[in-house]
């Protein structure tokens, strides 16, 4: 403790020494600051909570290095950053940190409410209680940094953080026109601040305006500003709008009435179920929204979107034909009527767009497929392509399929002209695949199977996405494909050494190095981890058997006489040697009488 006074002694200002202190100058980056922390702290996966308890220790460590506590032993004493703090000696710019921190955790609050008030209603309330205390601190961050004592960019920055924290919370109060007021205010201060920076600091601020964008077109779109209904559309795609229903009604209900009827293929009919009117409404600019989009995968979400409206339209019409007995009969004269025509329409216009996204898909597959061949990019197999095709036959089928149409020759033939079309492209591409595992003669085949698909489709002149080009891209493709397929194939018949040896072809062989060191053939085993150069088990071989010996000389042999060795009976009894000696000579072992 002893050293720290010294120290912060030895560097506070003399008083006596009469040289007044330079008043200092803050600099803080807000948006990079606040952005960093969001990043490090749960909104990289939308997780609020974790990133407000992230704020709450923040200023809890804040007001403890910087001896602002407000609180004792006993009692809570509120005590807020005033200019006060940001002169004199011991001014700091962390006490700017405190009231954006704040802040931020009360926006951080109000948006964890926000994602709960989907299943929880009265939540809003208190989501609209939290950005007001988000407010609330933004302004007096905006109240201490109109003091000298920062500069010209972090007052800027602190305008724009408070202009935009104000837009979001009147946003969430349906008070368009001021919100659309703050919100672009925040969105100029931002782009101005990204031209007057240098280059490799402008992206962090174009990206906050592009964020600030489609809420302003919202606002726009809700005052009356000339938004059409595919901004929304947009939006919705790109989750910021949750229920298009709400949205149609809100603009276009004036035009309900006039779309009582609507003519498919030269037929009129009812549009019935309020649903499905909302739901053709939302499509009549769909085109052109798609054509707005700036990527392949932001014009897949619009389509995705619209998909998944169209079903829940068809789910509407199915269940007032269930509900209304009336609505059963589903043809007069052979033909369908009613409502059941306009179910058909419903569901032609669902695998019409379904067939458009699975294009897209492909479109985005083939490019991966392009940048994998070159290096880069994610690896995209012909396999990949060929479940692409699949998928998107199967819709062509279910078009031909379509209640009402089975008898439409011209829109049979426009169905059978695309199906002709995808099959030529699928067979192109199982034939890359068989190229890759070396079938080579199938593959010969399917590349002639696809060309004869695509030079029958040309003939047809299919003008849906306008895939012409595209075929004739493939027929010239398919012609240097076929011949290399088919040299391949005619290597691969010759088998003999010779050919072998000169092409350089591998060819495996079951006999290890030391049987055929006189042959040259190249063996990829010998160097994997077991080569196949010497058998050390050697095999099992055949050898005679142990010989058998029977013994036949026994019979032919003439033994020698033993008589004298065995005792005769009756004859001469031999002595009995030194033990009957002893017997005898000392009492015992004599016959008793």
């Amino acid at each position: 403790m002893e050293n720290i006074e010294k120290k912060s002694s030895e560097s506070a200002p003399n008083p006596d020494s009469g040289v007044p202190e330079a008043p200092k100058t803050f600099s803080l980056e807000v948006l990079r600051m606040i952005k960093d922390a969001q990043q490090q702290h749960g909104l990289r996966h939308g997780d609020y909570q974790r990133y407000r308890g992230y704020c709450t220790r923040r200023v809890r460590r804040l007001r403890k290095v910087l001896k602002l506590p407000q609180y004792d032993k006993r009692h809570y004493k509120k005590k807020d950053v005033s200019v006060g703090h940001l002169q004199g000696s011991r001014s700091d710019v962390r006490y700017l940190h405190i009231p954006l921190m704040m802040a931020e955790r009360a926006w951080a609050y109000g948006m964890q409410l926000r994602q709960e008030a989907n299943t929880e209603p009265r939540k809003k309330f208190h989501l609209v209680g939290k950005l007001r205390k988000a407010c609330l601190y933004a302004l007096q961050l905006q109240e201490l940094s109109a003091s000298d004592c920062c500069d010209a960019r972090t007052r800027w920055e602190i305008e724009a953080y408070n202009a935009w924290m104000h837009g979001t919370l009147h946003f969430e109060l349906s008070l368009w026109k001021s919100a659309i007021e703050n919100l672009k205010r925040a969105q100029l201060v931002y782009q101005n601040l990204g031209d007057a920076l240098p280059e490799e600091e402008q992206s962090l601020y174009r990206a906050k305006v592009d964020e600030l964008t489609p809420s302003i077109r919202y606002c726009a779109y809700n005052i009356g500003e000339g938004a059409s209904m595919d901004d929304l559309l947009e939006l919705r795609a790109q989750g910021l709008l949750e229920n298009l229903e709400s949205l149609a009604t809100q603009v276009k209900s004036q035009s309900t009435e006039a779309l009582q009827t609507t003519e498919w293929r030269g037929r009129k009919m009812g549009v019935r179920p309020e649903k499905a009117r909302l739901f053709l409404m939302s499509i009549q600019d769909l085109d052109k929204s798609i054509e707005k989009a700036k990527s392949i995968q932001a014009k897949i979400e619009i389509l995705e979107t619209v998909i998944m409206d169209c079903k829940d339209a068809i789910t509407a019409i199915k269940e007032e034909i269930k509900q209304d007995p009336k609505l059963r009969a589903t043809s007069q004269g052979g033909q369908i009527v009613g409502i059941h025509f306009l179910l058909s329409y419903l569901t032609y216009i669902r695998l019409m767009r379904t067939l458009e996204r699975n294009m897209l898909l492909v479109k985005q597959a083939k490019a991966s497929l392009e940048d994998a061949s070159e290096g880069g990019g994610k690896k995209v197999r012909p396999q990949d392509m060929t479940r692409l095709y699949e998928i998107i036959l199967q819709n062509v089928t279910e078009l031909q399929q379509v209640p009402g149409l089975e008898e439409d020759e011209k829109y049979q033939e426009e169905i059978l002209s695309l199906s002709t079309t995808f099959r030529a492209f699928r067979c192109y591409y199982i034939a890359l695949t068989l190229v890759a595992m070396k079938r080579w003669k199938e593959a010969v085949a399917l590349y002639e199977r696809s060309m004869n698909y695509a030079k029958e489709a040309l003939t047809s002149s299919p003008k849906a996405y306008n895939l012409a080009e595209e075929l004739k891209h493939l027929i010239s493709t398919i012609e240097g494909c076929k011949f290399s397929a088919h040299a391949y194939s005619v290597l691969e018949d010759d088998a003999s050494d010779e050919a072998g040896a000169v092409f350089g072809r591998t060819q495996k062989s079951s006999k290890p190095l030391y049987e055929r060191l006189s042959e040259y053939k190249e063996d990829a085993t010998l160097h994997s981890k077991n080569p196949n150069v010497f058998k050390i088990t050697p095999d099992m071989e055949p050898i005679p058997c142990k010989p058998l010996f029977f013994d036949l000389a026994l019979n032919f042999i003439e033994f020698p006489s033993l008589e004298d060795k065995v005792e005769s009976p009756g004859g001469k009894k031999q002595p009995a040697g030194i033990s009957g000696f002893v017997k005898g000579f000392l009492g015992w072992g004599g016959a008793s009488k």
